[in-house]
C-alpha cells in the first residue's frame, strides 16, 4: 500500500447499497511521531499543513468534504447538510445524499447508524460523558425513522480489559440505568473498575429500541500499531468514522478494508 493511500475498517452489517461507511486506522498517513501517521485531527500540536495532506488523501475517497466537528463530549447533534464546519457537536445525521457524517475519536466509541431502507445516516462520538448524558438516544432521535428500523455499527474504541474509570463513572452510568453495574468489573485498585463501552452503548441503544447493533471487537489500546489511543498514549493523533448516503445510481469508492 502506497504510503498516502488510507486504510480502512469497512463496517461488516447489513446496511442498504446507498449507505457508505467507513473507519480510518492509524496508517498510510503522513505525520510524524507521535501522530504517526494519518492523523486527522487539527487540534492535537501536528502540523496544520501534514494533517491538511492527510484528509486530502481520505477526501479522495468521500463525496465531499466531511462535517468536521468540534467534539465537546455532549449530546447535540449536527445536521450536516446545513451545520458549518467547527461547530459544537458530538453527532450528526445526513437525511440527504452527499453530506458526510464525521466524528474523530482514539479510544472514545464511533457509532455510525443508518436506517434500513437508506434514507438517513448518523454518526455519534461516545465517550463516557456524552454515552452517560445521552449521545446516542439524541442522534436516534434525530434521524427521525422509527428506532426498530435502525441499524448501528459500534466502531473501534477501547476495549473493556483497559478502559479503567472511577467510581464516579460507574455511579453516574447506574444511577441512569441499574443494568449498566453489568458493564463494569472491580479493577486492580479498591475504587477502580474495568468498563465495557460496547456493553454500555448496546444497553442504551436497545434501550430507546435499536435492537440491530454490529461492530464492537475492536480494542484501540491494545493494538498499538492499529490505532491511536489517548489512554495508552496521552499525545497522539485522531481516526476519523465516517458514513453518508449516495444516490443508488452512484458506484461505490474504491476503500483499502483491514477488516
Amino acid at each position: 500500500m502506497s504510503r498516502n493511500e488510507p486504510e480502512f475498517i469497512i463496517p461488516d452489517w447489513p446496511a442498504p447499497p446507498n449507505v457508505k461507511a467507513l473507519a480510518t486506522t492509524r496508517r498510510s498517513g503522513f505525520s510524524g511521531a507521535p501522530f504517526d501517521s494519518l492523523n486527522l485531527g487539527t487540534h492535537v500540536g501536528d502540523d496544520a499543513q501534514t494533517v491538511a495532506r492527510n484528509r486530502a488523501s481520505l477526501r479522495r475517497h468521500l463525496p465531499t468534504e466531511p462535517l468536521w466537528l468540534n467534539q465537546v463530549h455532549g449530546t447535540v447533534v449536527a445536521d450536516a447538510s446545513q451545520t458549518p464546519a467547527g461547530s459544537d457537536a458530538d453527532a450528526a445525521v445526513a437525511h440527504a445524499p452527499g453530506a458526510v457524517c464525521a466524528v474523530m475519536t482514539a479510544d472514545c466509541l464511533p457509532v455510525l447508524f443508518c436506517d434500513e431502507t437508506g434514507t438517513v445516516a448518523g454518526a455519534a462520538h461516545a465517550g463516557w460523558r456524552g454515552l452517560c448524558n445521552g449521545v446516542l438516544e439524541a442522534t436516534v432521535a434525530a434521524m427521525t425513522v422509527a428506532p426498530e428500523r435502525i441499524l448501528a455499527w459500534l466502531g473501534p474504541a477501547i476495549g473493556p480489559q483497559a478502559f479503567e474509570v472511577g467510581n464516579e463513572v460507574r455511579a453516574a452510568f447506574v444511577a441512569r440505568d441499574a443494568h449498566a453495574a453489568d458493564a463494569f468489573r472491580p479493577g486492580a485498585a479498591e475504587g477502580k473498575w474495568l468498563a465495557d463501552l460496547y456493553q454500555l452503548a448496546r444497553q442504551r441503544l436497545e434501550a430507546c429500541g435499536v435492537t440491530r447493533i454490529y461492530g464492537g471487537e475492536y480494542c484501540t489500546f491494545s493494538e498499538p500499531a492499529r490505532f491511536f489511543s489517548y489512554r495508552r498514549d496521552g499525545q497522539t493523533g485522531r481516526m476519523a468514522s465516517l458514513i453518508w448516503l449516495e444516490n443508488p445510481s452512484s458506484s461505490r469508492p474504491e476503500n483499502r478494508s483491514t477488516g
